[in-house]
């Protein structure tokens, strides 16, 4: 009876943006509360964000050349238009004419060369820019840069969303590198930091005179922030923070559908536990995924099936719901030689609401295949940098959920940087191949199908639920980000009602 009334408080008229009538208003400071610890911060434009905190600042500061679009996967940014050769090999991405550092020196080529080098020649390089090697990347003049793929890729301008930030060519002082963006750094506090309208932005009209981002560890904790009047917007605050503001006349809710995919993480190596495809089955198959969305999320999801990119308009929704049988779940595990008699170890951290608490439930609900979980809840920066890509069984989150092929060439591809599973699978790389190197929509399709298939069937995550994103904000925070994932962190055209 409580969810059901929660459900429907949900649907209530305090729910969703409030629309104030008229032209947007210029001026004032949007106080932007976002998750973060210390232990994670991270500066530098090319490396791992643990921190949402960061990833936002990092936005608001510097320009990608795409970002993403909604009714179009991929967006001009920085780069306005791109072109391919015949055989989608070769990219041309054409700089906006205007595009001017915070310190106003134009943007050329070249700074978009060595900004793409560098992200290129970082440790994740391979999974952010994939099948582009750095000497592949060149200028064609002041205004145009070419990237040069490995293999044929229909989908290359999708990997230039998110990642690539551009800083002026020769850049050695990272962390104090002008940017490109709506906004210009002012200060830098521990995590916390404030950032100035830039009135030369390229992009158009910003509204905001300032934005002053602060980190939080917990959405509670940010939740009381908003309740309280400390800041204006809770960034990516989740179910319990929700249900928190419920009943403020003051507060708005916006959610965003297919936001963040929150899936366990199974290593497939040789050695790990999880190495045999039938472990991987039966712990899918011992998962009561309706009950994940309704206790982890508190109801702001939708059941997942074991494929990432559920906002993208090829996932295949044809494939069969997995449910749970917990009959066969055992079958599995005992025609794999599986040992019930050792506890094995889930980690997981606190960084997004529901993530631990999924954890949680995960091992309460394998018990009853006769498999036995501890879960260890670990601090960001140890996990981050002692168990991901490392452990044999982990949580992990992923944002912007609107592409299968964008998650795909990241973390599932043989020789991905980030392949999180360990996962190796020939059948798989090629489907992928086929998926991106074909010009002909249908095949692409039929590809892109298939690629979904052999995840469903043989990867190693276990993808239970899709939480919806939840931003709460104070009632006179107007045109907030509607798209899912890191789409949140584009408030350009954000504005405050008087």
């Amino acid at each position: 009876m409580g969810f059901a009334a929660m459900l429907a408080a949900c649907g209530s008229g305090d729910d969703g943006p409030v629309v104030v009538s008229g032209p947007p208003q210029p001026g004032g400071t949007l106080r932007v509360g976002a998750l973060g610890r210390p232990g994670a911060i991270s500066r530098d434009p090319h490396g791992t964000q643990a921190n949402e905190s960061d990833y936002l600042i990092l936005s608001l500061r510097y320009d990608t050349l795409t970002v993403p679009g909604g009714q179009v996967l991929t967006k001009a940014r920085l780069a306005t238009a791109w072109q391919s050769s015949a055989d989608l090999r070769t990219w041309r991405f054409t700089i906006a004419p205007g595009a001017k550092f915070h310190d106003g020196k134009p943007v050329t080529a070249e700074d978009v060369v060595f900004s793409l080098r560098r992200l290129r020649d970082m440790p994740a390089g391979p999974s952010r820019l994939p099948g582009v090697r750095s000497q592949s990347i060149t200028a064609d003049g002041p205004g145009t840069v070419v990237l040069v793929s490995d293999y044929p890729n229909a989908e290359l301008p999708l990997s230039t969303r998110l990642a690539t930030f551009v800083v002026p060519a020769g850049t050695t002082d990272i962390e104090n590198a002008p940017g490109t963006g709506p906004f210009a750094l002012e200060w830098f506090r521990g995590g916390n930091a404030r950032l100035v309208r830039n009135r030369e932005w390229y992009g158009g009209e910003t509204y905001l005179d300032a934005v002053e981002v602060s980190v939080f560890e917990s959405p509670q904790a940010m939740a009381t922030a908003l309740l309280a009047g400390q800041i204006d917007l809770a960034s990516n605050a989740g179910a319990v923070a929700a249900r928190t503001a419920q009943g403020r006349k003051d507060i708005q809710t916006l959610r965003r559908t297919d936001d963040m995919a929150m899936p366990i993480v199974m290593r497939a190596a040789p050695g790990s536990p999880y190495a045999d495809a039938r472990v991987r089955e039966a712990l899918r198959l011992a998962v009561d995924r309706p009950a994940m969305v309704a206790q982890a999320l508190s109801g702001y999801g939708v059941v997942g099936n074991d494929v990432l990119g559920t906002g993208d308009p090829g996932f295949a929704r044809g494939l069969p719901q997995r449910v749970r049988d917990l009959d066969r779940a055992k079958k599995l595990l005992a025609e794999a030689g599986f040992d019930t008699g050792k506890t094995y170890r889930l980690s997981t951290t606190e960084d997004i609401a529901g993530l631990a608490e999924s954890a949680t439930l995960f091992a309460t609900q394998v018990r009853e295949a006769g498999v036995r979980i501890e879960v260890v809840k670990q601090e960001s920066g140890s996990f981050w940098e002692d168990t991901w890509l490392k452990g044999d069984l982990y949580t992990t989150y992923w944002g912007t959920n609107d592409s299968v092929l964008f998650l795909a060439g990241r973390i599932m591809l043989t020789d991905s940087s980030r392949n999180e599973a360990a996962w190796h699978d020939p059948e798989f790389d090629a489907a992928y191949q086929r998926a991106v190197g074909a010009p002909d929509p249908a095949a692409r399709a039929t590809a892109l199908t298939d690629l979904q298939r052999l995840q469903y069937d043989r990867s190693g995550y276990i993808v239970w639920g899709v939480a919806d994103g939840i931003d709460l904000a104070h009632r006179r925070v107007q045109a907030l980000p509607t798209l899912p994932g890191f789409g949140r962190v584009q408030l350009e055209r954000t504005w405050l009602a008087r």
